[in-house]
């Protein structure tokens, strides 16, 4: 798995130039190439187009020159819906990555659900990351520990071969995860305990036989609870700097997490890759 495009939409915002640290770290250990890309969402009259593209050209050129000095850096602008543009242009352009904030002040909104972020999520066909949902990050720019949370669904073996090449590709080490939903709430007696018990082997076996086709020999670990606050809680205790989780776009089928896909990025605290 070889990253050498990142499209990093960028809306001037505080989220987003917390995240181009993130984004100079990929693309130094990667060798890839950046597009800094701002969308202008249809909202003027055209007769202030010009005007307004030329303000964006003008903040664009200015943005991120620091941060990014000595990479090889694209700037495109783009008009139309945010989260459609963005998806499209990472699809027609060949994007091996997109990245983002989860939220910011510009185009991007307060809350991920109905977000540009989440358009993104929803359609685009390439991996996206995002940085935790937080005002501050703390993981590592380049991360040394990726826990890849998986299902056991047909999909499993796909993307736990994305992420094996990923962290290769980074040099991180790589963790994995499934989880399994508590069958009560009553786990505190015997018989729920022992068939909650079945369920977790029934998972190991059938993921260990997963992992024996894909060849990946990553440590697993099955926890059971809720699958964000379950996944978020074991990030934290094996200090991961990010995620990867198993999206689909929205013409697929390999869903995977995807109904949990939001509420990963919510409650995770460090960056997540959803492929």
């Amino acid at each position: 798995m070889t990253i050498r495009h990142l499209v990093f939409p960028f809306d001037f915002s505080s989220q987003g130039f917390l995240a181009a640290p993130f984004v100079r770290a990929f693309a130094e250990r990667c060798g890839a190439r950046i597009t800094l890309l701002a969308v202008i969402a249809p909202a003027w009259d055209a007769s202030e187009v010009r005007r307004i593209e030329a303000d964006f050209r003008s903040r664009l050129d200015a943005a991120l020159t620091t941060e990014f000095d000595g990479l090889p850096v694209e700037r495109r602008i783009v008009f139309g819906d945010p989260g459609l543009k963005i998806a499209e242009f990472a699809d027609t352009n060949a994007a091996d990555l997109i990245m983002m904030p989860t939220h910011g002040l510009g185009v991007f909104r307060s809350l991920l659900i109905g977000s540009v972020t989440a358009k993104v999520l929803h359609d685009a066909k390439t991996p996206v990351w995002t940085a935790a949902h937080a005002e501050e990050q703390h993981s590592r720019n380049l991360p040394a520990t990726v826990l890849c949370a998986i299902d056991g669904t047909s999909g499993a073996g796909e993307l736990l071969q994305w992420a094996a090449g990923f962290t290769q590709s980074i040099g991180a080490g790589l963790k994995l995860l499934h989880v399994v939903p508590p069958i009560s709430d009553w786990l505190s007696l015997p018989g729920e305990r022992e068939i909650q018990e079945k369920l977790r082997e029934a998972a190991r076996s059938e993921l260990g036989d997963v992992q024996q086709t894909a060849a990946i020999e990553s440590p697993l670990r099955i926890a059971v609870g809720r699958i964000p606050e379950a996944i978020a809680e074991e990030a934290r205790r094996e200090n991961a700097d990010l995620i990867v989780i198993g999206r689909g776009a929205a013409h697929s089928s390999l869903g995977r997490l995807r109904t949990h896909t939001y509420g990963v990025i919510q409650k995770s605290p460090c960056p997540v890759i959803s492929v």
